[in-house]
């Protein structure tokens, strides 16, 4: 099932590797009233129902009343025709739903949070997030994310609305990934920059520590990547080139250490998750990754002393080992072209450290014995 979430911040509601301009909008009414738009194609075996319950399970932080108050508004539309709350899903329709939005989901206010800025001039800033901050309020984190810090930071430029999705953040990452964030102070900057994304133009460089020895030196993966059925917090992979959106990651080993590889991952498009699950469809999973499984140990031995090696590791660096180490793209006022490189965080530089170590001392004991 493909699946887009229109917000009055011009943003998705939920952790992605990329935003493409394109696949959200924001809507105001003549008395300027927010709203909150959905899309969502219907999976070709899904099984029929009401679809207000098909709705609710859907949009976990929509309430089904909301969703039949939409309805009784002729808000929702199934191939471009108003529905009531009792319709019976089809295969393949495509459903678009209006809701009135609270405001205060969308306020963003100042909040003086602490901001590694790697560059700024006039059109732009660049940052580099850590690994646990959220990038943008939704989803009950209304404060304490990197736009609130934004917004802090540029509280005293006037053309700078924190609020107005002219300017602002021009893509993201997820939560627990650490790295490089480009955010465009001005409306022409931000247009220029989404453009860019959109024409796959920026050069975006992830390192990434996956279970198991990665055997080939490079590849591509390719697929398409929508949400997974069964578990509406995590992506999947599909073949069928009618579900989900097209995904292109190029990946490269950069080391080999043991029971598991180091990797370079370069994005060719920017979905949710997107180096998450396409590592783990060719079975390497990202290392502490809780969500796709790597928060386990995959390889290795079963011995105690290695378990607890693992234990270890899992508490160095608490989350899944991926960092936007670099960030290229083409100054939107200057032309020219701007590359940005971000140094491994410590918990990661130490989760590699300790894998080092522990190689090397398991081969020194094994030729202690030849």
């Amino acid at each position: 099932m493909a699946e887009e979430l229109i917000t009055a911040d011009g943003l998705n509601d939920i952790d992605i590797d990329s935003f493409v301009s394109d696949d959200v909008d924001d809507s105001l009414d003549e008395q300027g009233e927010l709203y909150e738009h959905h899309r969502i194609v219907v999976d070709k075996g899904q099984v029929s129902g009401r679809i207000d319950k098909f709705l609710s399970d859907h949009l976990p932080n929509v309430s089904r009343n909301r969703i039949q108050k939409a309805a009784e508004a002729g808000f929702i539309l199934v191939n471009d025709r108003p529905v009531k709350s009792n319709y019976k899903i089809k295969p393949c329709d495509v459903i678009c739903i209006m809701m009135d939005r609270p405001r205060y989901e969308n306020d963003i206010t100042p909040e003086d949070i602490p901001l590694d800025v790697v560059y700024e001039d006039a059109d732009l800033m660049v940052v580099n997030k850590p690994a646990g901050l959220v990038v943008h309020p939704g989803c009950g984190n209304f404060h304490g994310t990197l736009v609130n810090a934004v917004a802090w930071h540029l509280k005293d430029n006037p053309d700078y609305d924190p609020n107005s999705p002219e300017v602002g953040l021009v893509h993201r990452i997820d939560k627990d990934t650490s790295g490089l964030l480009v955010i465009a102070k001005t409306p022409e900057a931000k247009t220029s920059l989404g453009k860019q994304f959109f024409d796959k133009t920026t050069k975006r460089q992830y390192n990434a520590l996956v279970w198991g020895i990665v055997k080939e030196d490079n590849g591509t993966i390719e697929s398409q990547i929508a949400r997974n059925p069964k578990d509406r917090l995590q992506m999947a992979v599909f073949t069928d080139p009618a579900i989900g959106k097209h995904a292109v990651t190029h990946y490269t080993v950069m080391e080999r250490i043991g029971y598991v590889t180091l990797v370079q991952c370069q994005l060719e498009t920017g979905r949710t998750h997107q180096i998450r699950v396409h590592m783990k469809h060719i079975g390497h999973p990202l290392f502490n990754d809780e969500r796709y499984g790597g928060n386990e140990i995959l390889k290795g031995t079963t011995s105690g002393s290695y378990r607890q090696f693992i234990n270890n590791c899992f508490e160095v660096c608490p989350r899944q080992a991926l960092h936007a180490r670099t960030l290229g793209f083409v100054h939107p006022r200057t032309g020219k072209e701007m590359f940005f490189t971000s140094d491994l965080p410590d918990d990661m530089s130490q989760l590699l450290t300790r894998w080092r170590n522990y190689i090397a001392g398991r081969e020194m004991a094994m030729a202690a014995t030849e």
